[in-house]
């Protein structure tokens, strides 16, 4: 159930969550807050929750953006699943120039290992064992970035490489790679990499117990940071993405090169978070779907747990909207405790989060006349075809 929900969303909530940075919110001009001069050659700060931009220098001008390229190769790591399972890295794929994670012939890895290799020491070896494993080759894993890249609506990115390092065509700019990040912090694997400081790890031939350390100095720098990446090579210059969350406010900046990186996100943060504000979603209370094969028409649905708080720019509780999606039909029996759909949370038509809602009660299936229930079969036989073209 859940995933079918999600596939029969997906594009509408990539392309809402994108929406969220062609509109203008904020302050009006008489008021315009006080933004300190960085050095960065582009820039962005937008709220983590909702995309909201709170402040822009060049934002949508593509540039190299070295290493921080390998968050979008993390994610992709992560969603291709078995991160648990181990195998021994490609001879040609480790040879790479850059930092490295130490990866050597023969050695025993896992995708684990190598998504803290990447987000950590920042290793080319890692990012392009990673492509190897996942696609096949290092072009054909350039071919899934880039397809994901356009399901997120990341206009300006084009990837070459897994591991940052230039290639004709390759860059972003600093809202795409903000859309990216606040995508994949999403993902609580990426988020607890990401986030740490140093991480102990076995791999090798055979496996031996090391420790990686974080790039991000960022993390120890400013209290709140958690992560996201660092990079650096010549043509790119130091370039920076980073998440920090303060008073249950969370905001994600961007810079592209920045000669200064560490003190202007750290003034940015300063000047950005006093103009954002922390609102809490208020679920209704009577959400329910209509029931077939019971006796009751309707089942009443309720949320596990609060909506967590939401960090906004320029709007307040009121601006928000509820909507539940849910399958065309919900035939009984239902279990207590069932997932039967989601609400989704909009603001100004954009989708910025979604809650699972459970069954909060148990439908039993009632036979109420003796066409009603191949009436039942004939209708889930609908679903289930409507279920197998979308997957």
């Amino acid at each position: 159930m859940r995933s079918f929900l999600r596939r029969a969303v997906c594009i509408a909530a990539v392309s809402a969550f994108c929406a969220a940075f062609s509109a203008d919110f904020g302050t009006s001009a008489e008021d315009s807050p006080e933004f300190p001069e960085i050095s960065a050659k582009a820039a962005v700060v937008i709220s983590a929750d909702t995309g909201e931009v709170v402040f822009a220098e060049n934002a949508d001008t593509k540039l190299p953006m070295a290493s921080t390229t390998k968050i979008m190769t993390t994610l992709l790591c992560i969603e291709s699943g078995g991160l648990d399972v181990p195998f021994t890295v490609d001879s040609d794929a480790i040879r790479v120039e850059g930092s490295s994670m130490g990866l050597q012939e023969g050695d025993i890895v896992t995708k684990y290992d190598l998504c803290c290799g990447m987000l950590l020491p920042s290793g080319n070896d890692g990012a392009n064992a990673a492509a190897v494993e996942i696609a096949g080759s290092i072009e054909a894993f350039a071919e899934m970035m880039n397809e994901r890249a356009e399901e997120m609506g990341l206009s300006k990115t084009f990837f070459v490489t897994p591991s940052g390092l230039e290639g004709e065509g390759h860059g972003s700019s600093a809202r795409d790679m903000a859309v990216l990040a606040a995508e994949a912090l999403k993902n609580e694997t990426f988020r607890e990499i990401c986030s740490s400081d140093t991480i102990k790890l076995e791999y090798g031939n055979p496996p031996y117990t090391r420790w990686l350390n974080n790039t991000n100095k960022l993390l120890s720098l400013y209290s709140g940071t958690y992560g996201v990446k660092t990079g650096f090579t010549d043509e790119a210059g130091r370039c920076l993405v980073s998440a920090c969350q303060r008073d249950g406010k969370s905001l994600v900046c961007v810079t592209l090169n920045d000669p200064d990186d560490w003190n202007d996100h750290m003034a940015l943060y300063d000047s950005c978070f006093p103009l954002v504000s922390s609102i809490s979603p208020d679920i209704p209370e009577d959400i329910s779907v209509e029931l077939a094969g019971a006796v009751e028409e309707s089942l009443r649905l309720e949320s596990a747990e609060d909506a967590e708080t939401l960090t906004v720019y320029g709007i307040s509780g009121d601006d928000l909207e509820y909507t539940v999606a849910a399958p065309p039909f919900v035939y009984a029996p239902v279990a207590q405790g069932e997932e039967v759909a989601e609400l989704i949370i909009s603001c100004k038509s954009r989708e910025i989060r979604r809650i699972p809602l459970y069954a909060a009660e148990s439908a039993e299936y009632a036979e109420k006349n003796p066409e009603e229930k191949p009436k039942k079969v004939f209708f889930s036989g609908i679903i289930s075809k409507i279920k197998n073209l979308l997957s």
